[in-house]
């Protein structure tokens, strides 16, 4: 499953309208896309309750991973919302 380190450079992390864009183009995915907090546990990146469970502020690395066709696409746009 392809995966991407990134530092979080939004000035308010993955928070409210950040967070719920996310969740929108991940949930566009057919296939699985997960999101962790550094060496955390992957939570579902298609659960806003999940992702904002994360409490991702700038800053702080993740590791987005995503499966199925576009998932090279999908992780570049998810790292484009996480640094926006």
């Amino acid at each position: 499953m392809p995966e991407r380190r990134i530092t979080v450079e939004s000035e308010v992390g993955l928070h409210a309208r950040p967070a719920a864009l996310f969740v929108e183009a991940a949930s566009k995915a057919e296939g699985n896309v997960t999101v962790a907090k550094g060496g955390g546990a992957p939570v579902s990146a298609k659960s806003i309750l999940a992702v904002m469970g994360l409490d991702v502020r700038n800053g702080d690395e993740i590791v987005i991973s995503a499966d199925g066709d576009g998932a090279e696409e999908l992780l570049d746009t998810l790292a484009g919302i996480a640094n926006a």
